[in-house]
């Protein structure tokens, strides 16, 4: 009887900060996995979660390569990476904006790899009690492989996976992730918040506030810097919200008509 295992396909983490660990821990069994980060404090989580620490070059050589470096390096680690990739790899992203890190990828990969632009809509917060039917936005970018990925992504991971393109990401990002984060950083500016004296729907916003309020500051820069439609809707936002106060105050300053005539 042959007890030989088949190996799995070898994964490279570039970025293995709290969602490189968290692609570690739900990937495990599907892959071999190394990863790279410059900080020394990733060491023990790597250890605890049985992935290998190894150069940026080596971990390029893999199959498959997951970038989770921050938008703010993440030319210069495409850049760096791009000689080390074996062909028919394929290189996929998880950032929170797709318009431009999708053109990076494209400008500066070579074209023997297939390459996916995806954008888990979760974090570790959201996803601590399992990923399963949790969404996912996969864009197409170069090559043939998002449709053998995406079944991946819904057979064994049990995501769900919304196929779209960077440009359309992009656009309903500005609105899902960039007014649910706006609406976050100004209600706990505003804080502490009430927790006894709530209603459902104030416990909900809590709810949705505590999800994102301990995202790296990277992420909220991403959100609202790097993706291109997030200036047009964050300045409607608060020009609608700036229209309304007008509204109130003229409606204060008006006295109230009861229809007596007295």
């Amino acid at each position: 009887m042959n007890n030989t295992r088949s190996r799995n396909p070898s994964l490279g983490i570039v970025g293995f900060g709290a969602f490189g660990q968290l692609a570690a821990l739900h990937l495990g069994e599907h892959f071999e996995i190394t990863a790279y980060d410059p900080s020394p404090d990733v060491a023990k989580v790597a250890k605890r979660l049985g992935v290998r620490l190894s150069s940026l070059n080596s971990v390029a050589q893999a199959d498959v390569i997951l970038i989770a470096a921050p938008v703010s390096s993440f030319e210069q680690v495409v850049g760096e990476i791009a000689g080390a990739c074996k062909p028919g790899a394929l290189v996929v992203d998880v950032g929170s904006v797709k318009v431009v890190p999708s053109e990076i990828m494209r400008r500066l990969l070579p074209n023997h790899v297939d390459i996916v632009a995806t954008h888990p809509l979760f974090g570790p917060q959201s996803a601590m009690t399992g990923i399963k039917s949790l969404k996912i936005a996969v864009c197409p970018i170069q090559g043939i492989r998002h449709a053998r990925l995406a079944a991946f992504l819904r057979k064994s991971l049990g995501l769900t996976v919304i196929m779209t393109t960077p440009d359309d990401h992009d656009q309903e990002a500005a609105v899902v992730q960039g007014l649910t984060h706006l609406i976050a950083k100004v209600l706990l500016r505003m804080g502490p918040l009430p927790t006894g004296m709530t209603t459902k729907s104030f416990d909900l916003l809590s709810e949705a506030i505590s999800m994102v309020q301990h995202d790296a500051p990277e992420v909220f820069e991403a959100i609202e810097k790097a993706n291109p439609y997030a200036e047009t809707v964050r300045r409607r936002f608060f020009g609608l919200a700036a229209s309304l106060s007008v509204e109130l105050d003229t409606a204060l300053k008006t006295p109230p008509h009861n229809g007596t005539g007295y």
